[in-house]
């Protein structure tokens, strides 16, 4: 099962609403670089990361990030997301940002929820 939403990114550079996939299988959040390039700043990682594939035994090297705002339900949130070359989705939200930011995924009605306090609380402490 899986939830492909439309979600505003907000960047240094612009924004862009991208169709987001919602995977709590995926590690972390990770945006093509097509959009990342439109969105933000892209950033270099100090260590390159090597995410695994669904094909057994394929890694795929991730050199760079970005840092952006995303906006679900007019709920302001944001997080890093992976430039992943080849990415097969515009954007992907991870387990760690569904984690962090407390997303629940509601299969039955296609969507996600949020709770608003739960962000605001989290956006406080961040300042």
């Amino acid at each position: 099962m899986i939830i492909k939403l439309p979600v505003l990114f907000e960047g240094s550079v612009g924004e862009q609403t991208l169709y987001t996939l919602f995977d709590i299988g995926a590690t972390f959040s990770c945006i093509h670089p097509e959009f990342a390039e439109k969105i933000g700043t892209l950033e270099k990682l100090h260590r390159l990361l090597e995410v695994a594939t669904a094909s057994e035994g394929a890694f795929i090297k991730v050199t760079h990030r970005i840092i952006t705002d995303f906006y679900i339900h007019d709920i302001r949130m944001s997080d890093e997301f992976m430039v992943v070359p080849g990415l097969s989705e515009e954007a992907i939200l991870g387990a760690t940002s569904l984690q962090k930011w407390r997303i629940k995924l509601d299969f039955e009605h296609d969507t996600v929820i949020i709770d608003p306090k739960i962000a605001k609380a989290i956006l406080k402490n961040l300042k």
